[in-house]
């Protein structure tokens, strides 16, 4: 009979704790320096991002969600990002690095544009 309530105890708290967790994750934030056209979806650093005019937002993040790759990724599909991050946001220099190619590829196609 212990052994069952002590079952029951342990179980209980370990739904408690991954619960817990679930919640605690703050959902990541891309702001996107030009608005998206239309809604899009976005899968990087292990979450779905749901982008909607000038955001992009991942509510559940994984603990591969929160960096510069990610923020790359997203960069990449969406264009430049003013901010990415959820209560902690990425450093200026770090931003800098995560737009490097976005700009690039933005400026690659104003060039070709004007040809």
């Amino acid at each position: 009979m212990k052994l069952q309530t002590l079952a029951a105890a342990c179980a209980a708290l370990s739904t408690l704790a991954i619960s817990s967790a679930a919640f605690a994750a703050d959902p990541v934030i891309a702001k996107l320096s030009n608005p998206v056209s239309e809604k899009t979806k976005v899968i990087a650093g292990g979450s779905m991002f749901f982008c909607e005019a000038d955001a992009c937002v991942a509510a559940v993040p994984t603990s591969q969600t929160m960096n510069v790759a990610t923020c790359k990724a997203i960069a990449n599909k969406v264009g430049p990002l003013t901010s990415y991050g959820a209560r902690k946001q990425l450093e200026a220099d770090r931003l800098a690095d995560c737009n490097a190619t976005a700009v690039a590829k933005a400026q690659s196609q104003t060039e070709l544009a004007k040809q």
